[in-house]
């Protein structure tokens, strides 16, 4: 299982930003609320994308978002020319937005033929207003204005999260909030507002923020050179690289990036799959469906399709990179050595591929799964090399196969800066790729403000590379964090050794633990000699127990955000920590600040190399 937690976390990454909990009874946050209206165009902000919510909206810009959050957003231009009002000639901005406000009946001007764009708008003249666009008329309403108008507005949930009243004027957040809930409010004729502009919303009336968000984004495109094509500036803007906050500088050369230009967010995925291309479904005529490295892939561009083809550049038998996209699809096909580069990594596992060429020959080679410190684990040819898994090795193309070579140990060692931008004397690449590994093959991606601070011996580096300015561009590690184990409680561990005197005996083990709040149980013929209590588990890649280990304890004497103390030594807590209250035999998962006064804390820590020693598991007993 850990061997694989690379492509596991990428599966991750790839479902994270739009992987959103659907809002219930409980209001959507302003994040999301804010998202929201950015996306529909509502209110957009600036051209660096400042939204200036604690600015007053005038009566003119609260037309311009009554016209954006209506049917009529896109017939605008049909009414420049006229001048609606003798404060609002043709030549004002807003001409367009209160002629088509004004002529739906949602807006009125003054008796005195004016229409005051500029003065600030109140909540009972945005409350008739928006009355209005869910087609309600005096008529519907008990009592007299205002009064009446602001009644209805309430009932609606139209002022939620508004906290403005009668007479007061509203900023650009009051009306952020009061058009999302526009969009969830029920018409005059009992329909969602929001539903009848096409956008998702469900039987209850909460929007679908994940579905908006897909809605209106655009791609895929793929980058050739590492900067991206985007219709907006790059000021204020927030980007994903896999799942993660990143900056536009982060995007190398194919990938493949969406954005959603409203929102102002760009979505960039450094996902491939390089292995021998061995079928195509239905055919390779027009292929849908590709296999590489011994993985079906769905074939979602035409450029793909084609490129995979009889036509294109590539055939059966041939390595490639296939470019993936947000959901796993083929967006591109590159030969693996223009789209991978440099490649280094450890051996994770050794198959053999067996296909069938164009001509029909059968053809078979034996191949090595690679994870490497980009995180992709890659299918490289073992160029007729026994690896066994642990090994390090790098990629080297011939003849457009990518063949595993071995990697010799290139040693490192020195203090890490406190930012994690320098070991020793070596500056650390901004792009830098590291992997921490073991010599069983399980590896993690982590990142250099993990090692922050450390003391890196000799034997905590496995081997690094160096990019043309001197900087470390690939790091290698050998179990110098702690991550690669996964940490739970043992709950009850039943070991049977036992000799019968005539050359057999009996060898059983039960475990039954806890691992991160979920139970869990390990039965077979191996004794791992542990007893209850914390412990790090290893697991093969095929998701069994390798090995268990106790973890040595501390008693807890001071609890801080980022660390404990243990009488005068020091602990950093790792970010992942489990924290259970103990009572008798059971545990309850809570968090440290719950347990910091009141309790007595044992923690558990583990004993990797130079960036390791974290607090992993904390037991409170009252």
């Amino acid at each position: 299982m850990k061997k694989t937690i690379s492509a596991l976390l990428a599966c991750c990454m790839l479902l994270g930003p739009l992987a959103l909990p659907a809002r219930a009874a409980s209001a959507p946050s302003q994040q999301m609320v804010e998202q929201t209206i950015r996306m529909m165009g509502i209110i957009t902000g600036d051209e660096k994308g400042d939204m200036n919510l604690s600015g007053l909206v005038t009566r003119a810009q609260f037309a311009k978002m009554m016209v954006a959050a209506s049917s009529h957003k896109d017939t605008v231009g049909s009414a420049m020319g006229i001048s609606p009002f003798r404060d609002v000639t043709y030549q004002h901005w807003a001409a367009g937005y209160v002629k088509v406000a004004v002529d739906n009946g949602w807006v009125n001007g003054y008796m005195d033929g004016t229409f005051r764009p500029d003065n600030s708008i109140t909540t009972e003249e945005a409350a008739a207003a928006l009355l209005r666009m869910l087609g309600y008329t005096s008529a519907d309403l008990t009592g007299s204005y205002p009064a009446a108008q602001l009644a209805k507005y309430q009932a609606l949930g139209l002022g939620d999260n508004v906290t403005k009243g009668q007479g007061q004027y509203l900023t650009r957040g009051d009306c952020m909030n009061i058009f999302y809930n526009l969009m969830e409010a029920k018409t005059k004729e009992g329909q969602y507002y929001g539903a009848t502009l096409g956008y998702p919303v469900s039987e209850a009336g909460v929007l679908d923020y994940a579905q908006l968000v897909s809605d209106g984004m655009e791609g895929p495109y793929i980058t050739e050179t590492g900067s991206l094509n985007l219709p907006f500036s790059g000021d204020n803007i927030t980007v994903y690289r896999n799942g993660a906050s990143a900056s536009l500088a982060s995007a190398a050369a194919y990938d493949v990036y969406y954005y959603n230009e409203n929102l102002r967010t760009v979505w960039i995925y450094h996902n491939r799959a390089t292995g021998i291309y061995t079928a195509a479904s239905p055919g390779t005529a027009a292929p849908t469906a590709v296999t590489v490295g011994g993985n079906q892939y769905t074939v979602s561009s035409s450029d793909a399709a084609y490129q995979l083809s009889d036509m294109g550049a590539f055939s059966i038998g041939d390595t490639v990179t296939l470019l993936l996209g947000m959901n796993g699809e083929v967006v591109g096909v590159q030969s693996a050595e223009v789209a991978n580069g440099e490649v280094y990594g450890v051996v994770t596992g050794i198959e053999t591929q067996t296909y069938q060429t164009s001509t029909g020959k059968s053809e078979t080679r034996q191949m090595v799964q690679v994870a490497c410190t980009d995180g992709i684990t890659r299918q490289l040819d073992s160029g007729g090399v026994d690896f066994k898994e642990g090994a390090l090795v790098y990629a080297n193309y011939e003849d457009g196969t990518a063949v595993a070579k071995s990697l010799s140990s290139k040693r490192l060692s020195g203090k890490v800066s406190s930012d994690g931008k320098r070991i020793g004397e070596l500056e650390v690449a901004e792009d830098v790729q590291i992997i921490d590994s073991d010599e069983d093959g399980a590896i993690k991606v982590i990142y250099p403000s993990r090692l922050a601070s450390a003391e890196l011996e000799n034997t905590d580096v496995r081997f690094y590379a160096l990019d043309s300015t001197g900087a470390i561009s690939h790091l290698i590690l050998n179990d110098a964090t702690g991550d690669l184990g996964a940490y739970g409680i043992i709950t009850s561990a039943e070991e049977i050794d036992e000799d019968y005197g005539d050359g057999n005996w009996t060898l059983s083990g039960t475990y039954e633990y806890l691992l991160n709040g979920q139970q869990g149980v390990v039965t077979g013929s191996t004794i791992y000699n542990v007893k209850n209590g914390p412990a790090v588990f290893y697991y093969d890649d095929d998701g069994q127990v390798r090995s268990m280990k106790n973890l040595p304890e501390i008693t807890i004497t001071s609890v801080s955000d980022l660390s404990v103390m243990a009488g005068n030594q020091k602990y950093l807590v790792a970010d992942e920590v489990q924290v259970y209250i103990k009572d008798g035999s059971h545990y309850d998962a809570t968090n440290l600040s719950a347990v910091s006064q009141g309790y007595t804390l044992k923690g558990y820590y583990d004993q990797s190399g130079s960036a390791g020693g974290r607090v992993r598991i904390v037991i409170a007993t009252r």
